[in-house]
């Protein structure tokens, strides 16, 4: 995170938030489910199989599809080269808006893969050499992140550091308490707005530019 400049931090913050409200409905929608919270699914998935219940089939599906929605963004991100943040973004936009026709159409939980996908997708955003360098859809590394950066500022080194990492984390907390009070009251809509913002966020990545090169293929 803290190799990005400003803008590119904004970038990210503006996603986590996008990512917490995404996230936020799918919790309502599914009544305690995730569509971007993959070790919460792989917990349920668990306890419904030793229960036999049917929650571990939900779950394994909204754990394939955010699968699915990684490798789709990785080949998008690929194919795009250093205009990945923009490409992965626009997957998004186009998942998220998939996913609020399926809400609007279709009864039970379709909608939610295609959520889920959307997430998966966005793991792709921020990169370097291969891996993901900023995680938007989980926070525990950046509460760890956090708390490191705290530690540091109190022995007296890097005093700020710490303040982008508690912008990323405020952002997914705001976006969820939005996707939560908005997702009861406008339903497909909610959705819909969530692909427009995803759609917004591709433009301004791609006028920021790309930050580095896309990290080249080595084999070993």
């Amino acid at each position: 995170m803290l190799r990005y400049d400003r803008g590119r931090q904004s970038l990210a913050t503006a996603l986590a938030a996008l990512a917490g409200y995404v996230d936020a409905i799918g919790f309502v929608k599914l009544g305690g489910l995730f569509v971007s919270f993959m070790s919460g699914n792989t917990t349920r998935l668990a306890v419904g199989l030793a229960g036999g219940s049917t929650v571990a089939l939900v779950a394994a599906g909204l754990i394939a599809a955010f699968l699915a929605g990684v490798i789709g963004g990785a080949l998008a991100a690929a194919k795009a080269g250093p205009a990945r943040k923009a490409a992965v973004l626009s997957l998004m936009a186009i998942l998220l808006a998939v996913a609020a026709m399926l809400d609007r159409i279709v009864a039970g939980g379709w909608a939610a893969l295609a959520m889920a996908a959307a997430m998966g997708a966005a793991n792709n955003v921020f990169l370097r050499d291969g891996e993901v360098s900023v995680g938007v859809t989980y926070m525990t590394g950046t509460l760890v992140k956090l708390g490191q950066r705290i530690a540091a500022a109190l022995l007296g080194d890097d005093a700020n550091g710490w303040a982008a990492y508690l912008r990323l984390w405020v952002g997914l907390l705001a976006g969820a308490v939005a996707g939560a009070l908005l997702y009861p009251r406008t339903g497909a809509f909610s959705i819909a707005l969530a692909s427009v913002v995803a759609g917004v966020l591709a433009l301004a990545a791609r006028r920021l530019g790309p930050s580095d090169p896309y990290p080249r293929r080595t084999h070993q």
